[in-house]
């Protein structure tokens, strides 16, 4: 599986959750201990905002340890919101457009998890996509499909009830059509003022997730996994959470997109 990882606060440079932490995300690309693969090599992206509305967007198919423009590129950009991304495919090609983050208007999103069988319903998937946003179909991952679809249901007014949607109707087609597991997820998005996440599993194996406060950056980090293995104040989000993260404060309500379903 994928590791990420999302800050939202005072602008700091993109390196200090990236780079230089003792277990930074590009260390965790080499080294993951909370996921079954250890190494996420299938490319990396970076999306962060600045003075305009839309992202800024940086993707590559090169592992995260070996790229000396990502070095040299978060050095020096500083941001007061950001999402990135190390991949670990769970069957899609390995090109850049697969790679994560996703951005369409001012929106990003990155995904970590699986969506059971995949490959075996993909078709029915896309047709879920509306088609007024199927010209953002660039990859062919189960995670942009998700985007594009919760786009669909309504992400500007109401993101909670537009990722249940969407992961509803992806949980019922890896029911009928795929394979255990059948949804296995974490995400993180932003329309460039919130930072969103949720932590959700059709199993009792929900993907890790946590986040941190800290007062000496005046930000909040949400992460796969802790940036330092000895740092206090990490604290785990719940499995079946939905969260938004605005200024200092913070939101978990229940995320559950299974009783949904079955309601329809």
């Amino acid at each position: 599986m994928c590791r990420w990882a999302a800050y939202l606060g005072s602008p700091i440079y993109l390196e200090d959750v990236i780079c230089r932490p003792g277990h930074s995300l590009v260390r965790q690309s080499q080294g993951a201990t909370r996921c079954h693969t250890p190494v996420n090599a299938d490319g990396f992206g970076l999306a962060w905002y600045g003075e305009r509305p839309e992202p800024g967007l940086y993707r590559d198919v090169m592992p995260a340890w070996s790229d000396s423009n990502l070095r040299s590129l978060t050095a020096t950009l500083r941001s007061h919101l950001f999402l990135a991304h190390v991949r670990a495919s769970t069957g899609s090609a390995t090109s850049r457009n697969n790679c994560h983050p996703f951005v369409v208007g001012r929106w990003s999103f990155m995904h970590n998890g699986q969506f059971g069988g995949y490959e075996d319903y993909r078709r029915h998937a896309e047709a879920l996509i509306p088609d007024d946003l199927y010209c953002h179909r660039k990859g062919a991952t189960d995670s942009e499909a998700l985007f594009l679809m919760a786009l669909g249901e309504g992400l500007e007014t109401d993101p909670a009830a537009a990722m249940a949607a969407a992961t509803a109707k992806f949980e019922a087609l890896a029911r009928q059509r795929g394979s255990a597991p059948h949804v296995r997820l974490t995400a993180a998005f932003s329309d460039g003022q919130r930072l969103y996440a949720l932590r959700y599993a059709s199993d009792e194996h929900a993907p890790s997730l946590f986040h941190r406060w800290s007062d000496t950056r005046g930000g909040r980090a949400v992460v796969s996994e802790p940036l330092e293995s000895d740092e206090p104040g990490w604290q785990e989000i719940p499995a079946q959470s939905f969260c938004v993260f605005e200024g200092a404060e913070v939101a978990i309500n229940p995320f559950r997109p299974d009783r949904q379903r079955t309601a329809a």
